[in-house]
């Protein structure tokens, strides 16, 4: 027996397997862009890169689970996205590729100072700047020293006396802010 009648038999054609990992690939990446251009309130507490493989899983789960695809499209989709996934991690280590991959942390307020135009570009409000602020138990705003919306959605306050270390905002997009610590502004 060859190959592709054992591969016919359990209810695919070896045409059927490569279209099933286009698909994999197309829909993955399809996931990754619609949440970059959605920004980082679209999933909050996953990456973009997290998110694509979660929905895509739960996807192939589902369809062969209710009987829309041959297991073994199944099993070869699910090994395609496995794949994906560690090719995807390798190359995030690299800093040009995990910004395609990964919105840049946003700087919400600098020195307590709230940045509106960096509130409206990550989607939030000065209300839930605020609920974010209460919850890391800020009495004063004027207190803050900087506040990151991060990529999975989470809020970092940095509070405290002293002075602030720039690699702290190494890699958060700082627009125009009044004392940029790091030399990075704009970024």
């Amino acid at each position: 027996m060859d190959w592709s009648s054992l591969v016919e038999r359990l209810g695919a054609t070896v045409t059927d397997l490569a279209v099933v990992v286009v698909a994999a690939v197309v829909i993955y990446l399809w996931v990754i862009a619609a949440n970059r251009l959605l920004g980082l309130r679209s999933f909050a507490k996953l990456s973009a890169f997290d998110f694509a493989m979660t929905v895509a899983i739960g996807s192939m789960i589902a369809a062969i689970a209710l009987d829309n695809a041959p297991l073994l499209s199944g099993l070869v989709a699910v090994a395609a996205l496995f794949a994906i996934q560690f090719v995807v991690a390798k190359l995030r280590q690299a800093t040009a590729f995990d910004r395609v991959v990964d919105n840049a942390p946003v700087l919400l307020v600098h020195e307590g100072r709230i940045l509106d135009d960096h509130l409206a570009r990550a989607r939030l409000t000065r209300d839930d700047l605020m609920a974010k602020l209460r919850a890391a138990n800020v009495l004063d705003v004027a207190e803050v020293r900087a506040v990151v919306f991060e990529t999975t959605g989470d809020v970092s306050v940095l509070s405290g006396e002293g002075r602030l270390d720039p690699a702290l905002l190494r890699g958060v997009r700082l627009g125009p802010v009044a004392h940029d610590p790091t030399g990075e502004a704009g970024t």
